[in-house]
């Protein structure tokens, strides 16, 4: 009997239309795999299941199951594909590592690291990682221009701690727009990290393990027509992506031993994406994506391609590595 795989997708956040793409094309590329594959749609008012067919069942929460032609049926693997809460953020993992149930991403614990930007980026630095110098600031905190330009001047960019695909991120020159630009990002979390805008070539890193040997992929370049890769350069074609990046073959040799330092140091798990940037010959990670897009426009999959493995391949190849897992279950 083949094994049960649901791809979760939807979440509670601003990244679900993202999340519902990424989750389409990850389905879409497993219908020709040995799994029998369903959907797992999760929003804060329905928990769903769905087949090839469209047909709809109701998700039990208790222990993940449906009931399909009157026999219960229990998943053996999950792929997550929800951008942000509860997906990205640890919530969904908990829930399955208490049922046994493995998924393609992190522990509970490294998925809400992770998801957290300046958590995550405060461990980096106590591993001796290079980012930018940074400010935090919650909702209700007092502050004072003044006191964020000197921790971290301008240009500066001002972020939902807590958002990805770049929702809630604004880049600020001057001491008059700040204020406009932390009251924006507000509206996306009540966490804000404010970092030092740095100017250099961006790229991203995407890494994953298999038999227990960490793999780099081919390295983006990523080039944006915007003042930054915002939402538009990353899902609207304002940007250049570039893969394999044409890049110094010692930058590229640095971000391998980097990337790999940082799987290993944070306990990543499954499929990641890193971004750098460099500054003075050195990469700066600015972010680590736990479970990155799927999407035609994403780059993991151009990362794939690039490297000569379908989208199908390397997905059954990671539930298949998936399904062993015994940590945390």
């Amino acid at each position: 009997m083949s094994a049960v795989v649901g791809v979760a997708w939807g979440g509670f956040t601003s990244e679900y239309n993202i999340s519902k793409k990424s989750g389409d094309a990850v389905f879409s590329a497993l219908q020709t795999s040995p799994f029998e594959v369903y959907k797992i749609h999760i929003t804060k008012n329905e928990w769903s299941v769905s087949d090839v067919s469209g047909k709809i069942y109701k998700l039990n929460r208790e222990d993940f199951s449906f009931i399909k032609e009157g026999v219960s049926i229990v998943f053996d693997v999950i792929v997550n594909m929800i951008h942000g809460a509860p997906g990205e953020n640890g919530q969904l993992t908990g829930m399955l590592e208490l049922l046994k149930i493995p998924q393609t991403s992190c522990s509970s614990y490294v998925a809400a690291l992770t998801h957290n930007k300046r958590d995550c980026l405060a461990v980096a630095r106590s591993n001796k990682i290079p980012t930018a110098r940074f400010f935090t600031l919650d909702q209700g905190d007092d502050f004072t221009i003044e006191k964020i330009e000197k921790a971290v001047g301008f240009p500066c960019f001002v972020k939902a701690n807590r958002a990805g695909s770049s929702f809630g991120v604004y880049k600020v020159y001057t001491p008059e727009e700040l204020p406009t630009a932390i009251q924006k990002a507000f509206e996306e979390d009540n966490q804000l990290l404010i970092e030092t805008a740095l100017e250099g070539r961006e790229v991203s890193v995407g890494v994953y393990k298999w038999k227990n040997k960490i793999h780099v992929l081919p390295i983006t370049e990523i080039i944006s027509e915007n003042d930054f890769f915002d939402y538009q350069a990353k899902y609207k074609g304002k940007s250049q992506e570039i893969t394999p990046a044409k890049i110094p073959e010692v930058w590229k040799e640095a971000l391998i031993d980097l990337s790999t330092k940082i799987y290993k140091q944070m306990g990543l798990e499954g499929v990641v994406r890193s971004e750098f940037i460099f500054e003075n010959g050195t990469p700066h990670l600015l972010e680590i994506n736990t479970i990155p897009g799927m999407t035609l426009e994403s780059l993991i999959p151009q990362q794939l391609k690039a490297s000569g493995i379908s989208l199908t391949d390397f997905l059954e190849e990671l539930i298949s590595e998936t399904m062993k897992k015994k940590e945390y279950l």
